[in-house]
């Protein structure tokens, strides 16, 4: 059997973990796991998505801040 530890939970917390279980039966261990898994891949999306942003950023200034632009704004 794995080694297990004893964790302080506020009630609330508690209350609210057996309101998301997807079954009666569910372990809180197992249910914190998938919470967990969740929210690495959120996290890592959410990186990616940063990193596109960035290079998203790098284009939209060539782009926009060109001297043929301000030419137009200056007509």
């Amino acid at each position: 059997m794995p080694q297990a530890t004893t964790i302080q939970l506020e009630k609330q917390t508690v209350e609210h973990l057996k309101e998301i279980k997807e079954y009666p039966e569910q372990t809180y261990n197992t249910l914190i796991e998938k919470m967990i898994n969740i929210f690495e891949k959120i996290k890592q999306n959410n990186q990616y998505d940063k990193f596109l942003h960035q290079i998203q950023q790098q284009k939209m200034k060539e782009l926009w801040d060109n001297k043929e632009d301000e030419d137009w704004e200056n007509v």
